[in-house]
């Protein structure tokens, strides 16, 4: 999985400590929803039930691989 140095230096906060790297790939491969954001970047969300079916947001750059964020996402309704 490629990753951003700001994806790697958020993934240390304790609040993302916990999101697996599996999940993270399941959110690209199959995502629920996909949004092309105004400067290129794509989100995709995943339901993650491991996690209490939290959403999870994962951001990429325009390359569609390279993660640049990834978080559980308390405002995402499908």
């Amino acid at each position: 999985m490629k990753t951003t140095r700001y994806f790697e230096a958020l993934r240390i906060r304790s609040d993302r400590a916990a999101i697996r790297d599996e999940w993270i790939e399941r959110a690209i491969r199959a995502p629920v929803k996909e949004v092309v954001q105004a400067d290129g970047r794509i989100r995709r969300w995943a339901q993650i039930p491991e996690a209490e079916n939290r959403f999870l947001r994962v951001v990429l750059l325009r390359d569609g691989e390279t993660v640049d964020n990834a978080f559980f996402d308390r405002r995402f309704a499908p």
